[in-house]
């Protein structure tokens, strides 16, 4: 799991092309896992963060649009 701090608010790609937005952080209510909750096409997905902050390298698949190494990455804010 990559090394990272997840915000509420902030907003990540996945390597399809589409932009997530961090909604809140939760704990899974039998195994105490956290969990992100973000927005998807206008629906509320929730999975690990050990899932979302993955360091599997995801370049090589066909489905990749962005080309990014990782299935999430946050957009950084131009300043």
């Amino acid at each position: 799991m990559r090394d990272e701090k997840i915000l509420v608010g902030n907003k990540y790609q996945h390597f399809k092309g589409d932009i997530m937005t961090i909604k809140a952080l939760a704990k899974h209510s039998e195994t105490l896992e956290e969990m992100v909750i973000y927005e998807h096409k206008n629906e509320l997905w929730a999975r690990p963060i050990s899932s979302f902050l993955s360091d599997e390298d995801v370049s090589h698949r066909l489905d990749n649009v962005t080309g990014q190494k990782y299935r999430f990455m946050k957009i950084r804010k131009e300043d």
